[in-house]
């Protein structure tokens, strides 16, 4: 029951693979090209482009890409020529700490607003409804300018920039509150409207009316009913929830000054550094599909319909 999803995981991470790179080498010019500052003739071009192994075929390279992934080797930057791996992993504090940071707000409050929204009074229930959709719309540079502007012009609580130290970004809460507060709210509005909707289809199941009408008391019906039936699209929304909070991290990390994942991929992408881009497009892409893969197998574990679904 169980090797079905894992064998789907596999495929995913495979044809993500191959996305990923086909992605990345179509970004117009290359590194080559882009560090030559126009200065280098075509024979020169041609030289650079075979020695950084540009020139052989697109799935040639895949291919040789996978075989790197699979045994931790990310490659070199093309740029700088440092280890892919040193370059990520330079940046991965700061950006673990921004995302988990966000997970620590959206997991309660993407709680509370879907059952406000599904179980709450009509009146509450209309309130959850608009505002969730109204605050998931709103992009974040808009939620940044005015957190901005309430915590650190209004109230002077925070500073509007967040130079993270590197190495322990957790010691410095302050410099993490704007940041994670612009990643986390639009993801709870709009993790909270899926959730939702789960939880009222959820309620109107039989054995759910059928546990009402004999008089179980609502926590065991909570428990033992609308958790397993509503728990396997909560964690499929926070797979997707968790791979959008990691590309989320670009935006905010450029907005405050913050040093991450997302502020590489900005500067890789500029640069046309293929293997870096590689590499953390990558790392959101196994975020996704390992929360998937978990969502798959809460569903046969909770589901009796899960192994046929």
């Amino acid at each position: 029951m169980l090797l079905r999803p894992l064998l789907r995981a596999a495929l995913l991470l495979l044809i993500s693979s191959l996305l990923v790179f086909l992605a990345a080498a179509a970004l117009p010019g290359d590194a080559v090209e882009v560090r030559s500052g126009g200065r280098a003739s075509a024979e020169q071009l041609a030289a650079l482009r075979a020695e950084a192994g540009l020139d052989r075929p697109v799935l040639v390279r895949w291919a040789d890409w996978l075989t790197g992934l699979l045994t931790g080797d990310l490659g070199r930057s093309l740029v700088t020529g440092r280890e892919v791996a040193d370059l990520v992993t330079g940046r991965l504090w700061v950006s673990s700490a921004l995302v988990l940071g966000s997970l620590l707000v959206v997991v309660p409050l993407t709680a509370v607003l879907a059952w406000a929204g599904a179980r709450g009074p009509a009146a509450l229930r209309s309130i959850v409804s608009a505002g969730s959709t109204a605050v998931a719309a709103l992009p974040q540079v808009v939620v940044a300018v005015v957190l901005v502007a309430i915590f650190s012009v209004a109230l002077d609580l925070v500073p509007p920039v967040s130079l993270l130290p590197a190495q322990a970004p957790w010691t410095r809460p302050d410099l993490l509150f704007l940041p994670v507060l612009t990643l986390a709210l639009p993801t709870a509005a709009y993790t909270a409207a899926l959730l939702r909707g789960a939880l009222e289809d959820a309620t109107g199941l039989p054995h759910v009316k059928d546990a009402r009408v004999r008089g179980l008391p609502r926590r065991t019906i909570l428990a033992r009913y609308l958790v397993p039936a509503v728990a396997p699209t909560a964690v499929r929304s926070f797979a997707v929830v968790t791979g959008s909070l990691i590309a989320g991290t670009t935006l905010v990390e450029s907005v405050f000054g913050m040093a991450g994942l997302g502020e590489l991929l900005v500067t890789s992408v500029g640069s046309r550094d293929a293997p870096v881009v590689q590499a953390v497009a990558m790392l959101v892409a196994l975020a996704v599909v390992l929360g998937l893969w978990l969502a798959d197998v809460v569903a046969v574990l909770t589901d009796p319909r899960g192994s046929h679904a």
